[in-house]
């Protein structure tokens, strides 16, 4: 695997810059990666937000238990096999899912519009996120205004996110063990007064709910997650670690943390989670609130970051540091969040809900089975020197796919897009119609300021040696991509 063999480029000592930039254009080298478990802890952080509470109590307003545990497990089972086909080939290309996009059908233009699809609706998640989490804090500390919050909320998480995905790494090893102990106190609190028997018995408080548009709730809810999987699995080091880490974390995310929503939905009668939660626990419940948006609203700023940064490389030429982008996109998430601009957006942030799947089976059809451009970008030691610039087919199946996502009304939405792009995108693989136009020449990106490996490694984590074979570069210089001259 290319990212198995890949010569890990020099980086500058960890404390010379305040931003990293990750690999934002390049391969993770092995040096560079994490355990599975560790990793595993992110995945889960990243499933057990606030969101997966809301989604559980919303199941619970309008269905029964065991009507929401079978659309749980049907939604929680699409969403481990997107997440596990996009999140293997993150981990054998080393490289983030707009990058990825370039050799996997849809060129360096179509990537850019991935990429900045991936920017402008997760910058709209993090306004969203940090705006709630800004009239929690209201509710905890009223010294300032709900504005100011989303401010300082918004920031705070920016500047995490600027170290990368080691300080990812240490928020996440906080955060999650508190929010499922305080979470366990709600639910124990609340549960405790009631038979889990009679709750499980109990008929909805709210309107009917199907059982179709609740595995839609289940399936969508987190699809934009599974489809931008390649963003963390970079940082494994096996395709069984993918594996391993996805079962883990969208099993306990969508069970635990799903069903006990529903649980409390039907103990409190309400699908408002700051009622169900802070009915039970009080202040305590606000804090889980915030720790769970924290964790999410983290990694929605970092892809964004790679969205964009990918957006600028392949529309400008431009290779910024992903860390720098970070910044200019939190502080414009934060203010938006504050001037309370993003509650506009919920309607684009619904129609990016079915353009974001077909993305992924796209990316599926393409890696696996057309295999057009698989041996270029496997067999390439840093990044393929070029890249197709348009690959018109797939933009006309991409446009398909979201307005059937979009319009028809049978089935699950997000899964109808998903499955018609996969079956369209390898049909016109087998007919030859599946070609690029243009051609254009891609560069090793910067990585001046990316962290050390030793850095980049926590301790214990058991970094791997280079591989075998593999020739360390001189102090300041970068390995010339196939086909390129040095300079």
């Amino acid at each position: 695997m290319a990212s198995e063999t890949a010569v890990s480029a020099p980086r500058s000592p960890r404390g010379e810059s305040v931003v990293v930039d990750d690999y934002s254009l390049s391969r993770v080298p092995m040096s560079a990666r994490y355990g599975w478990f560790q990793v595993a802890v992110q995945r889960f952080g990243q499933i057990s937000a606030l969101s997966q509470f809301l989604l559980g109590a919303t199941l619970g307003f309008g269905m029964g238990f065991w009507e929401a545990f079978w659309a749980i497990t049907l939604g929680a089972v699409i969403l481990e096999i997107v997440s596990v086909l996009v999140g293997v080939i993150g981990v054998r290309e080393g490289l983030n899912t707009s990058v990825i996009a370039r050799w996997t059908g849809f060129g360096k233009a179509g990537s850019a519009l991935v990429g900045l699809a991936i920017g402008l609706s997760l910058i709209g998640w993090f306004g969203i996120q940090s705006g709630v989490s800004a009239a929690g804090l209201v509710a905890i500390l009223p010294i300032l205004p709900a504005w100011a919050w989303s401010l300082v909320f918004g920031l705070l998480v920016t500047a995490i996110v600027l170290r990368g995905f080691n300080s990812m790494q240490w928020l996440a090893n906080v955060t999650v063990p508190l929010f499922l102990v305080l979470v366990g106190w709600a639910v124990v609190v609340e549960l405790s007064q009631h038979s889990i028997a009679e709750l499980a018995a109990r008929a909805p408080a709210g309107p009917e709910l199907s059982f179709v548009a609740g595995t839609t709730l289940v399936a969508g809810g987190f699809i934009v997650g599974a489809v931008i999987t390649p963003d963390m699995t970079r940082f494994n080091r096996t395709t069984g670690d993918v594996v391993k880490q996805t079962l883990l974390g969208v099993t306990l995310g969508e069970y635990v943390i799903g069903l006990a929503g529903v649980l409390l939905a039907h103990a409190v009668g309400s699908a408002d989670i700051t009622r169900v939660i802070t009915s039970s626990v009080g202040w305590v419940g606000i804090l889980v609130i915030l720790l769970g948006t924290f964790k999410i609203n983290d990694w929605n700023i970092y892809s964004s970051s790679l969205g964009v940064t990918n957006f600028i490389d392949a529309v400008f030429g431009k290779q910024v540091n992903r860390g720098l982008v970070t910044l200019v996109m939190g502080v414009v998430g934060s203010v938006l969040a504050a001037v309370g601009f993003l509650g506009a957006l919920a309607p684009f942030l619904t129609v990016l809900g079915v353009v974001f799947p077909p993305i992924a089976g796209i990316m599926v059809a393409e890696y696996f089975v057309v295999k057009r451009w698989r041996r270029e970008l496997s067999g390439a030691e840093n990044i393929p020197a070029t890249s197709p610039t348009w690959v018109p087919a797939t933009l006309v199946i991409w446009a398909v796919a979201s307005l059937i996502g979009y319009f028809v009304a049978v089935g699950i939405p997000s899964i109808n897009s998903v499955v018609i792009a996969f079956v369209l995108y390898v049909i016109a693989g087998k007919t030859g119609l599946v070609r690029g136009v243009g051609v254009s020449r891609t560069e090793s990106a910067p990585t001046a300021d990316a962290p050390t490996a030793a850095a980049a490694q926590p301790a214990g984590t058991g970094a791997q040696p280079a591989t075998a074979g593999e020739q360390p570069t001189a102090p300041g210089t970068q390995p010339a991509t196939a086909g390129e001259q040095p300079a």
